[in-house]
C-alpha cells in the first residue's frame, strides 16, 4: 500500500526558509511522477512543483522553491526560500504511478508565513 508522509511544515517569518519532506513507501520516487501541491483557505488546490524526468515549478514559486529527490531515502523534498505570507497553505505530497496512472496523496503539512 502506497504511503506518503509529509513533514517539515511550521510557522516562519516572511523571508525565512523551510524544507518539506515526503517519505514514500511502496512506490519509488525516482521511477514515478512526484509533486507538491498546496491549498490555502478558501482556494483550490494548486500545483507547486513536480519532478519526473525533469522538474517544473509554478511561476509563483520559481527562483524560491526547489523540488528534489533522495534516492537512498526514497524521499521528495521541497526547499522553500524567501517565503511570503501568500505561501501560507497546507502542502500536500502527490505521487502518480507511471505503470497504472494511479494517484496518491499524503496527509498534508501546514506552512504558515507571518508578515
Amino acid at each position: 500500500q502506497v504511503q506518503l508522509v509529509e513533514s517539515g511544515g511550521g510557522l516562519v517569518q516572511a523571508g525565512g526558509s523551510l524544507r518539506l519532506s515526503c517519505a514514500a513507501s511502496a512506490i519509488i520516487c525516482t521511477s514515478n511522477a512526484m509533486a507538491w501541491y498546496r491549498q490555502a483557505p478558501g482556494k483550490q488546490r494548486e500545483l507547486v512543483a513536480s519532478i519526473s524526468r525533469g522538474t517544473n515549478h509554478a511561476d509563483s514559486v520559481k527562483g524560491r522553491f526547489t523540488i528534489s529527490t533522495n534516492d537512498a531515502k526514497n524521499t521528495v523534498y521541497l526547499q522553500m526560500n524567501s517565503l511570503k505570507p501568500e505561501d501560507t497553505a497546507v502542502y500536500y505530497c502527490h505521487a502518480r504511478a507511471r505503470s497504472t496512472f494511479s494517484g496518491y496523496w499524503g496527509q498534508g503539512t501546514q506552512v504558515t508565513v507571518s508578515s
